[in-house]
């Protein structure tokens, strides 16, 4: 299942840390009178042109307030730049910014998750080569490695933000009402799952949907056999492996760890934070990024029904002699190649990743950032989710595995229409076999490898 790399990377829609921060930027370091001036806008700043920039994100409320707040306070330093934000939540998102790419009319600055640069950057022609931009965006904040990852054909398609990893969350409140241990191993899992079950047949202690399963699955697999899901374009596992981890992952809906996909899809919810059973900790367990947990923390917290619950961070669930799991740049900030205010676009980047207001009212919405000077001054003035902070530096030191950026392509992880969607559902539904659900994993990873 090797790459075709003589097939150009397209817009595929057919299926349209201690605050060690230096997981991402590197040990922390002081900033000399030159990077400094880039930093705080220097001789970089634009011309009093009037320019309107458009800015796109995702997220939850509080990356979106914190995320305005730094918009107005932008755009107070440079009155002639004006910044229209355009954000919502994940679902149905990714489809949205690939139409918006392929149409040209991308907005100016965009967050974009870090295998956008893989799909969607036309090998490096429909995003801005920062390089260029070098003397706008201080760029010598950041690892050159971290940079490499966000490169197509050799050029910087986006900055990276910061790096993120997944790990288990608890309610620590439903467990402790239920009188249930958190899970650590594959026999407290499972107890914690008929535990769960004695108390109400509406409880679980994990909630999975599909995405979350083909992780979950990878997890397993790595922690189990101590090898990467994917190297050099090729699945590192057998049929016979995977249909173990399928099995495994049905094996936790029969007793009554996970709910079912149809339990999920009748909740009504567009995404897990706003699911009324995790509001209301009936679900008391995710597999999710650190960098995304502020807002399934603050919807537990922010009950109307069930206010004040407490989320905890899990330990690393055992399922063999090895430290499952991977880290990736979790997310980037691009400009788009249709964009006519290319400099003022990279001046917001700056301002958000390296300058200090910037930084500062920014905090860890996006995660732990990868700029050396962003990781300083949250250092200096103790700023950021204290969580968020625990969580990076928790997954940063356990996993190890490198991550595909193909594992998140759009083909794959598209709902309702990625691979993985559909064979995780008709799995869950009781649709096919594990053998034939390992199978049709296979052969989706595959068309997807040799078509881009």
């Amino acid at each position: 299942m090797k790459r075709n790399f003589k097939k150009a990377v397209s817009l595929a829609l057919a299926s349209t840390m201690a605050l060690s921060l230096a997981a991402c930027g590197g040990t922390s370091a002081s900033t000399d009178t030159t990077a400094a001036g880039k930093a705080e806008g220097g001789d970089s700043a634009a011309s009093n042109e009037e320019v309107t920039l458009k800015f796109s994100w995702w997220g939850g409320d509080a990356r979106h307030e914190a995320t305005e707040k730094a918009i107005a306070a932008f755009m107070e330093k440079y009155p002639n730049i004006k910044v229209e934000a355009e954000y919502g939540a994940w679902t149905g998102w990714e489809e949205k910014q690939a139409l918006a790419i392929q149409g040209g009319n991308a907005a100016d600055v965009m967050q974009i998750n870090w295998n956008w640069i893989t799909s969607y950057s036309g090998n490096g022609k429909n995003f801005v080569n920062l390089d260029e931009y070098s003397d706008v965006i201080d760029l010598t904040q950041f690892d050159q490695e971290v940079l490499d990852q966000c490169k197509a054909d050799g050029k910087l398609m986006a900055v990276p933000i910061s790096l993120t990893g997944r790990l288990f969350y608890w309610n620590k409140t439903t467990f402790d009402e239920i009188g249930c241990e958190l899970p650590t191993d594959e026999a407290s899992l499972l107890a914690a799952g008929e535990a769960f079950k004695a108390y109400g047949d509406d409880y679980y202690p994990l909630a999975l949907g599909e995405y979350d399963r083909a992780i979950f699955l990878v997890y397993y697999l790595e922690s189990k056999y101590g090898k990467a899901w994917v190297e050099d374009g090729a699945v590192q596992y057998t049929k016979e492996e995977i249909q173990e981890g399928m099995d495994f992952i049905t094996k936790l809906e029969e007793n009554h760890v996970i709910p079912a996909l149809a339990t999920l899809q009748g909740d009504m919810a567009d995404s897990l934070d706003k699911n009324a059973k995790w509001i209301n900790g009936k679900y008391a367990g995710i597999l999710e990024w650190d960098s995304s947990v502020s807002k399934f923390q603050q919807a537990i917290a922010e009950s109307t029904d069930k206010p004040g619950q407490e989320l905890v961070i899990g330990d690393f669930i055992k399922f063999g002699d090895h430290n499952g799991g991977f880290t990736k740049v979790s997310m980037a900030f691009a400009v788009a190649a249709n964009s006519e205010h290319p400099k003022e676009a990279a001046m917001l980047i700056n301002f958000l990743l390296n300058e200090d207001e910037g930084i500062e009212i920014s905090g860890t919405e996006r995660g732990i950032p990868c700029s050396k000077k962003a990781i300083e001054i949250l250092n200096e003035k103790g700023i950021g989710d204290e969580m968020v902070k625990e969580a990076n530096s928790k997954v940063t030191a356990y996993s190890k595995f490198p991550l595909d950026p193909y594992f998140e392509h759009n083909d794959l992880k598209a709902n309702p229409d990625g691979v993985y969607y559909k064979v995780f559902g008709k799995l869950s539904a009781g649709n096919t076999t594990s053998a034939e659900a390992a199978e049709e994993l296979l052969k989706g990873i595959d068309e997807c490898y040799s078509n881009y």
